[in-house]
């Protein structure tokens, strides 16, 4: 083996380079100067590992997350905390069995593998493994040699940590939470509140989300079903000076329109019937904090007016109450549907539209997010790994670019679920749990889930409207009576037989569409 290069390495360290590209450039040059098939850094976080530059390793490896636990060399990395080898016939589990990129046909298990804890102020920071599949790569010299290189790699996270604290100390002189240095040492800067990609459009969109998280302002997250937007949410809770107080989710379309009121506000005793106590409302629950109202176009219109009375005044009032009361919160709303069309139909309120508009967020789906999907993938393909038991969970190659050429109509939440169901698929196909599983296109089943001319959820076309009943003889009022019939059907099938969210998206009031429907024959 050659002599380490400690001349190049130390002139990275001392360079004014972004950190992910220090790492990547040390990383890389280890891989060279082992001769290795794949090195790879882990932060440890809680309970689990993290890679923050892998060389060698497919890309959707950055998108795993490798419980200690469940992998017993890494566990026993940590736990020994000096560098440890593990030969070919070693009875431990590879956690990167079938994930180098440079295998070509068949997956192979990894044959040598070695690693080391690392160290940041005393206290474990995560590991540094290298694997090859080449048997005998690792000797006594390379122990010594990956020994000195932890010194340097430790070495590049402190510089990494610094540079952030000086930048954080920078962009305020008086830091909100007071907790700057209790920040991890490095956080790969889009992996917050687990929100993963590297994309441009994820890159800028995550930015402004931090930039607006400093105000007060209210921000409306907009998006397709799937997009994350509660994760976004949760972003701009923790970037913001509330971040000690609390964050309260409203799931404004699983509200009962009695009782929607009564769930924001709070009511009194007595204010109803079966209301035995005074009751404080999601809005008191979230004093000093964040309210988070998802699907926000589904209230009722009654609650939309106490909702802009308490983003106008900082005041609510209890159901049943005299006096309203002064609250301080901050309101964050999602929907993914566009409101102005709402407020044109009347039910939504256009003054409470442009209050909660103040900082409009648009959400990019997933197919604008290039080969953020695979990313995406890598975590739940590590997590189905472990929940079924499986040695190694992977996707060949076919099937990457079967992900990222499909449109994903229901974003991340699709990708998840198409993930979970083409592992079951794989075994059920007789696929073992020792094996390394590769999953192909064929049980991905995505040419199932998408027709080649399937519309954009931004471009409705004839298939996303509601088409016209065929013209038959009779009367101007039989053909308006057959197209308020099927209107009201298909409203409630959407709404899968909820009345009242049928109402609110036909822009009737409910009683109105009872009367309607019982007019139309739909109801006794």
């Amino acid at each position: 083996m050659n002599t380490l290069p400690y001349s190049h390495w130390l002139a990275d360290l001392t360079a004014e380079l972004p950190a992910q590209l220090r790492l990547q450039r040390l990383i890389g040059g280890l891989r060279a100067h082992f001769r290795c098939g794949a090195v790879a850094l882990l932060r440890l976080e809680e309970d689990h590992l993290r890679p923050v530059v892998v060389d060698g390793l497919v890309s959707e490896s950055l998108g795993r997350r490798f419980a200690v636990q469940q992998h017993p060399r890494l566990a026993a990395l940590l736990a020994r905390g000096v560098v440890t080898c593990f030969d070919h016939d070693s009875t431990l589990p590879d956690p990167y069995d079938g994930l180098l990129d440079s295998m070509v046909g068949e997956p192979l298990p990894v044959h040598d593998c070695m690693g080391v804890t690392l160290r940041v102020d005393g206290r474990p920071w995560g590991v540094l493994t290298l694997d090859t599949l080449q048997t005998g790569t690792f000797d006594a010299a390379s122990r010594a040699a990956l020994a000195q290189c932890a010194v340097l790699v430790e070495a590049a996270i402190r510089i990494t940590r610094l540079e952030q604290e000086n930048q954080a100390l920078s962009r305020s002189a008086n830091p909100h939470n007071g907790n700057l240095h209790d920040e991890p040492a490095l956080r790969a800067a889009l992996d917050e509140s687990e929100i993963l990609g590297h994309s441009t459009a994820l890159t800028q969109l995550l930015h402004e989300v931090k930039l607006v998280a400093t105000s007060d302002l209210p921000v409306l997250l907009l998006g397709e079903t799937g997009v994350g937007k509660e994760l976004f949410a949760r972003l701009l809770h923790r970037h913001s000076p509330r971040c000690q107080r609390p964050l309260v989710h409203v799931n404004c379309a699983a509200l009962p329109e009695s009782l929607a009121e009564s769930e924001l506000f709070g009511h009194r005793r007595g204010a109803f019937s079966g209301a035995v106590a005074d009751r404080p409302g999601r809005f008191e629950a979230a004093e000093g904090g964040t309210l988070f109202l998802d699907e926000v176009g589904e209230l009722p219109l009654p609650v939309q007016a106490k909702l802009l009375r308490a983003l106008q005044n900082g005041e609510i009032q209890r159901l049943g109450a005299d006096a309203p009361r002064r609250v301080n919160v901050r309101v964050v709303a999602a929907t993914n549907r566009h409101l102005r069309d709402l407020v044109a139909a009347g039910s939504f309120r256009a003054d409470l539209y442009h209050r909660l508009s103040v900082y409009p967020v648009p959400i990019p789906p997933l197919r604008e997010r290039g080969d953020d999907v695979l990313l995406l993938a890598g975590r739940f393909l590590e997590q189905n790994r472990a929940r079924l038991g499986l040695r190694s969970l992977r996707l060949s190659s076919a099937a990457q670019a079967a992900l990222c050429s499909y449109h994903w109509p229901g974003n991340v939440r699709e990708l998840e679920h198409v993930v979970s169901r083409a592992a079951l698929k794989a075994l059920s196909r007789g696929a073992r749990r020792s094996d390394i599983v590769t999953l192909e296109p064929d049980v991905l089943d995505l040419d199932a889930l998408q027709s080649p001319a399937e519309p954009t959820a931004h471009a409705p076309t004839e298939a996303a409207t509601v088409p016209r009943p065929a013209m038959a003889a009779g009367t101007l009022r039989d053909a308006l009576e057959s197209c308020q019939r099927q209107c009201v059907q298909e409203a409630l099938v959407h709404h899968q037989g909820n009345w009242a969210r049928a109402a609110r998206q036909l822009g009737l009031d409910a009683s109105n569409l009872h009367k309607l429907a019982r007019r139309l024959g739909l109801k006794e």
